[in-house]
């Protein structure tokens, strides 16, 4: 318009106009995409690019090195994340790019892929399992705390646990975010628990983005944390949040604070419980007193005088002793009698008795063995006489002493038929006494037979 100035600015004025313009309109904005061209020069800082690939297109991104120690670690080649920042124009060549403080995984990025097969993985191994799990102490009297040395969370703690009971604390400082909490913490960890008496520990720290607890979720620590010696409560973020050491510690609590309470009973109300518990057993006790006096008046009142069960006890007693001794003396009697029964029997059969009553016995027998002997003997001697004339009767000795003869052949064999033999053959003849030969004669001659008993009788004539 007509009698305006016109404004000229210079190049200077141009990009400082505009970059405050940028940083104004994007202050606070998140901006999703893909890491690429990272470089990481000497300074600290971390240059990169954030690539859309979808709609190609990119912008040049920087963080400088405070930012770098707390999210450094995901600013990895093609990761995809989201950044927050601002846009801003740098002045000297007049390029855009993007200034971030502060990144975070988008969606499933490779940062919270890795937590998840880190998650199953000690799940499989059994360190999140229930069962490996560990009461806390009753009555801790010396408690360790690893968290930072600056943070609220370790005052937090001190301020429960000393409100609730009288104990001692120690803190084990650590680094609890940024590229070097891991090792800061495994490192406060193994110190502490060199400390002799150390009841349990409290591991965590405040509240503070998925970022800052994601030294909580390194697979250093949380196996640290399972091998701790001592019951540990892992107090890490507020309650939305959960960090693997959730997973492997004895106990998890929402925050620090909450951590101290469980952990430390509270004096106040243990006293209050102990005050009621007190009267609750008094009560108790004076109703179980009362029950038994009554059960005793019953008992006494069953039993009576203890004096007259004594007495009653004494005549009892007597009563079995005098009974005791009138068996005694009849078993005595009664051993006594079968004793001299037993004597009575065994000097009836003494040796001497025995031996004078059996020589009375034999003497008889003796005489009449004598008598049968004697007689026995004479029956058989009488029978072998008998036997022997039997036998001389029989004998061819004894026929041959009445003149009879045995006439046999040269072969031995007797003769006892004339007509078997021959004219002329030699034949021997046994008389009683001796024996000889003949020859027969050739021209037999008639002989008359006769009984032998005939030849006796007629005067014993032998005939050739």
């Amino acid at each position: 318009m007509p009698g305006e100035v016109e404004r000229i600015l210079s190049v200077f004025e141009l990009t400082r106009e505009l970059k405050h313009a940028l940083e104004d309109l994007t202050a606070g904005l998140w901006v999703e995409g893909e890491v690429g061209s990272v470089s990481r020069p000497q300074s600290g800082h971390v240059y990169f690019s954030l690539k859309d690939e979808r709609q190609e297109a990119m912008v040049s991104a920087v963080m400088y090195r405070r930012e770098v120690l707390r999210f450094g670690r995901h600013l990895t080649e093609g990761a995809r994340i989201q950044v927050r920042g601002r846009a801003s124009l740098y002045p000297a060549r007049g390029n855009l790019q993007w200034i971030a403080d502060a990144v975070r995984p988008a969606g499933q990025g490779a940062l919270l892929e890795a937590l998840a097969k880190l998650r199953a993985k000690l799940i499989a191994e059994g360190l999140t399992d229930e069962s490996r799990k560990r009461p806390l102490p009753s009555d801790p009297r010396f408690i360790g705390v690893v968290t930072s040395r600056d943070g609220a969370a370790f005052f937090d703690v001190v301020k429960v646990a000393l409100r609730r009971s009288r104990v001692r604390i120690l803190l084990a400082p650590a680094l609890v975010q940024g590229d070097e909490a891991p090792a800061s913490i495994v490192a406060a960890l193994d110190a502490i628990e060199r400390v002799a008496g150390i009841d349990a520990l409290i591991v965590g720290r405040g509240g503070g983005s998925q970022e800052d607890l994601l030294a909580f979720s390194d697979e250093r620590v949380v196996r640290r944390i399972a091998a701790c010696r001592v019951p540990v409560i892992s107090a890490v973020g507020h309650e939305v949040d959960t960090a693997l050491a959730d997973l492997v510690a004895d106990v998890r609590a929402a925050t620090p604070s909450q951590a101290a309470e469980l952990l430390v009973p509270d004096a106040h109300a243990r006293r209050e419980r102990l005050r009621r518990v007190i009267g609750h057993l008094g009560q108790a006790t004076g109703a179980r007193v009362a029950r038994e006096q009554v059960r005793l008046g019953k008992v006494l009142r069953r039993m009576g005088d203890p004096r007259a069960v004594l007495l009653q006890h004494e005549q009892r007693q007597e009563e079995l002793s005098r009974r005791a001794a009138r068996a005694m003396e009849r078993t005595i009697l009664r051993e006594r009698a079968t004793a001299t029964a037993l004597w009575r029997r065994l000097d009836a059969r003494h040796p001497k008795v025995v031996l004078t009553t059996a020589r009375t016995q034999i003497l008889p027998l003796e005489q009449r063995l004598l008598v049968a002997g004697r007689a026995l003997i004479e029956r058989r001697r009488s029978s072998v006489r008998e036997t022997v004339r039997a036998l001389e009767a029989l004998s061819p000795v004894g026929i041959l002493e009445r003149g009879y003869a045995l006439v046999s052949d040269s072969s031995g064999a007797l003769v006892r038929d004339g007509t078997l033999v021959s004219p002329g053959q030699a034949l021997t003849v046994r008389v009683h006494r001796g024996t000889f030969g003949v020859t027969v004669d050739p021209e037999p001659r008639p002989v008359e037979m006769g009984s032998p008993f005939e030849e006796e009788s007629s005067g014993g004539r032998d005939h050739p």
